[in-house]
C-alpha cells in the first residue's frame, strides 16, 4: 500500500498581528471600525509576534524532526511568522522554498471587514441578525465566506499535500479559522463537533497542532491528532501566549 500522507503534519497559526491589537483597542473604545490603516492581506505581525514566531523556530531547531515542506498563507503575518521560525533554525527547508497557497489565506469577511461586533450591529443588523439563525458555518456575509466555503479551498489544499508530499515532515502556517477548518477535514468532525472545539477558546497566536501518520487508522492509513493548541514553546521562553481573534465573534 502506497502511504497517501505525510508523515507528520505541524499547523500554526500565525504569530501576533498588528491588527489583532488594532482588533482589541477597538473593542475596548466600542468603536465601530479597526483601524489597520490598508489590507488585511498585508498586516504585519506585532513586535510581540515576531518574538512568538522566534520562540517557536528555536522550539522546532531543538526537535528531532523539523519539517522540511513549508505551506503558507500569502497574507504578510503568515509569510513572517514562517519566515522568522526558518532564521532561528527550526526549519529543513529555505523560505525561498516555501510554497505559498491562497487556498491557506485568512477567511475573507466580505462587507463585515474590519467591523467590530458594534460596527456590525450598527451598519448591518440585517447580517447580525442572518448569522444567529444560521451559524457561523453557513452564513456567508455578502463579498465574504462562511466557514463551508473555506472547508471547499482547503480540500484542494489537502489533496495537493497528499498527492506532492507523501511521506514528507509538512508545516503549514495559516489562520485561525484555517486551523480549525483543518481539523474538522483531518479528523471527519461534524458542524456541532468543530463549533464545539471551536466555542472552548481562540487558537493562540503560534499554537501548534500536530498530526502523526498512522498506518492502522484506515485500509489507506490517515493522520492521528497528537496536539492541538500546543504553546510549550511559547511558555518555556516565557514569551507570551495570546489568543487574540482576527475578527469579532459576530463575524468569525
Amino acid at each position: 500500500m502506497n502511504q497517501r500522507w505525510p508523515d507528520r503534519l505541524w499547523i500554526v497559526r500565525h504569530g501576533e498581528s498588528s491588527g489583532n491589537l488594532a482588533r482589541d483597542a477597538a473593542q475596548a473604545a466600542r468603536a465601530a471600525r479597526i483601524d489597520t490603516l490598508g489590507r488585511d492581506v498585508d498586516v504585519p505581525l506585532s513586535r510581540r509576534g515576531e518574538a512568538q514566531s522566534a520562540a517557536l523556530g528555536r522550539w522546532f531547531a531543538d526537535q528531532a524532526e523539523r519539517p522540511d515542506v513549508v505551506l503558507v498563507s500569502p497574507y504578510l503575518r503568515a509569510r513572517q511568522t514562517a519566515g522568522l521560525m526558518a532564521a532561528a533554525g527550526g526549519l529543513a527547508v529555505a523560505p525561498g522554498d516555501f510554497i505559498q497557497d491562497e487556498r491557506l489565506r485568512e477567511k475573507e469577511f466580505g462587507i463585515l471587514d474590519r467591523l467590530t461586533r458594534y460596527g456590525i450591529e450598527e451598519h448591518y443588523p440585517d447580517q447580525a441578525k442572518l448569522r444567529s439563525i444560521l451559524g457561523k458555518f453557513y452564513h456567508r456575509p455578502p463579498g465574504g465566506e462562511s466557514w463551508c466555503d473555506v472547508i471547499l479551498r482547503l480540500r484542494g489544499a489537502l489533496d495537493t499535500v497528499s498527492l506532492h508530499h507523501a511521506g514528507a515532515r509538512v508545516l503549514i502556517v495559516a489562520h485561525q479559522v484555517v486551523v480549525l477548518c483543518l481539523r474538522y477535514l483531518l479528523e471527519q468532525l461534524t458542524e456541532e463537533q468543530i463549533l464545539a472545539i471551536d466555542a472552548e477558546g481562540d487558537v493562540a497566536n503560534c499554537g501548534v497542532t500536530a498530526y502523526a501518520y498512522d498506518a492502522g487508522m484506515t485500509p489507506r492509513g490517515g493522520l492521528k491528532l497528537q496536539a492541538y493548541n500546543f504553546t510549550v514553546p511559547l511558555e518555556s521562553e516565557g514569551v507570551p501566549v495570546t489568543a487574540e481573534s482576527d475578527a469579532p465573534r459576530a463575524a468569525r
